[in-house]
């Protein structure tokens, strides 16, 4: 039996090391504050496209079992720092997603979080940069709205489509048992995204794509300037995603209403519906200071730094070996 072997090489993990080290030297300079939050949650994750795994306590007080998640991000909890007046913070974590295993991804992973009171997305997304060059040596990002990007490899505006069009696309395009199946818009239009748009993007130097569909908020802002779009974007490189940032959403109703639509979509898909978390809605409600905040994927930020081809290389142990 050979699986008791570390997934990467021990050379490979002494440089993670060293990684790891420069990314938390970065934020000390910055006087950004390293904290830790809960692994396990009373609440899950209600997006469509997310699933927790779950564990279940038997503890004092608990006879009948207490069902726990584990946490896809820890940004709800951060959120609650933030809305208690931490200031300015940063985690390094494990986080937990289920049903996703393969060359880029493991169940278990490591992210990377931060959060900048007072910065917008734009800001973030300069600060992230920054990091992007320390860790990975590479030329300055190149920056495209979603609306951009579509344009310029697909000639569809996405703020300006209907569900036939994107269908034709796809049609037209070799994928018509696709354009069968897809039935919104907003899954039409990640699924054209992720095939035809993410492969062109950030190969010679990461790619920031900013100002997603106002239907692909999820935590961020809607534009003070064009409502049709939100203060969210994502940065990739070399035909990964690297992170997810937003300018965040502030207005407890706003956000209470977000997770209420994400359930009936999670009903309407045959998911289980999943537990609001009230903790972090009676956190918006008491002040959440006006901040940007992102999640990048510090296996993946190694595997690209040390020139990896698959996300076990940067892990001591990925799934197969755990």
């Amino acid at each position: 039996m050979q699986n008791w072997q570390p997934s990467a090489s021990i050379p490979a993990l002494k440089q993670r090391a060293k990684i790891i080290q420069v990314i938390r030297h970065f934020f000390a300079e910055k006087n950004v504050l390293e904290v830790e939050t809960p692994l396990l949650a009373t609440s899950g994750v209600t997006d469509l496209h997310l699933e927790n795994l779950t564990s279940e306590f038997n503890g004092p007080g608990f006879n009948d079992g207490l069902t726990l998640y584990l946490q896809t991000s820890p940004e709800y909890a951060m959120k609650r720092l933030l809305a208690a007046g931490s200031g300015c913070i940063y985690q390094i974590c494990k986080a937990f997603r289920n049903d996703e295993s393969g060359r880029f991804h493991n169940p278990e992973f490591t992210m990377l979080e931060w959060y900048r009171v007072g910065f917008d997305h734009f800001m973030l997304m300069d600060e992230t940069e920054q990091l992007l060059k320390l860790v990975l040596n590479c030329l300055p990002a190149e920056r495209l709205t979603y609306q951009q990007a579509f344009l310029k490899f697909t000639s569809i505006d996405p703020l300006d489509t209907s569900i036939n069009q994107l269908k034709t696309f796809l049609k037209s395009n070799d994928q018509a048992d696709l354009a069968d199946i897809l039935e919104s818009e907003t899954d039409l239009l990640q699924w054209i995204f992720t095939d035809f748009i993410e492969p062109e993007i950030g190969q010679e130097a990461p790619c920031f794509i900013y100002h997603f569909p106002a239907a692909q908020a999820s935590l961020a802002k809607l534009s003070r300037t064009d409502n049709r779009v939100a203060d969210r974007f994502e940065v990739y490189f070399k035909g990964i995603e690297l992170a997810n940032g937003f300018h965040e959403l502030t207005d407890k109703a706003e956000q209470q209403k977000r997770f209420e639509q994400d359930n009936r979509l999670r009903i309407d898909n045959g998911k289980t519906e999943k537990p609001i978390d009230q903790h972090l809605l009676a956190a918006l409600e008491n002040g959440l200071p006006d901040c940007a905040g992102i999640a990048l994927g510090i296996d993946r930020l190694i595997m690209l730094a040390l020139g990896h081809n698959e996300i076990k290389d940067s892990l001591s142990f990925d799934l197969n070996r755990c």
